[in-house]
């Protein structure tokens, strides 16, 4: 996991510390192309209209970032979503998409 930050919540007489957890939710490549984030945006858009993209807008703390950095590899760009979730809301995530936000664990296999 990434960077852990923590604030408190007070309920009435009560203060509880909430983990929050710097994650990298979703990424992808494009390839070498003239405008990068042009064509980046579609495959943001799609992301996050699916599933696991309306789970982490909506549960996520504040807006979710998104980065470009060179892929030397493939002479492209790598192009990571980045989101703050509280520690339970991060478990649910990983349990139900994965690490990677994509690949859903077949529950139906354990039944």
């Amino acid at each position: 996991m990434a960077a852990v930050r923590w604030q408190q919540v007070r309920e009435g007489d009560t203060i509880t510390v909430e983990e929050i957890h710097r994650v990298i939710v979703h990424k992808f490549s494009i390839g070498d192309v003239e405008d990068p984030d042009l064509f980046a945006a579609q495959p943001i858009w799609e992301w996050q209209e699916s599933e696991p993209g309306k789970f982490v807008m909506e549960h996520a703390i504040d807006k979710p970032e998104w980065r470009r950095q060179v892929d030397h590899s493939t002479y492209g760009h790598q192009y990571t979503i980045i989101a703050e979730l509280e520690a339970k809301k991060l478990s649910e995530f990983y349990l139900r998409w994965g690490k990677d936000g994509s690949s859903k664990i077949r529950w139906d296999l354990y039944r």
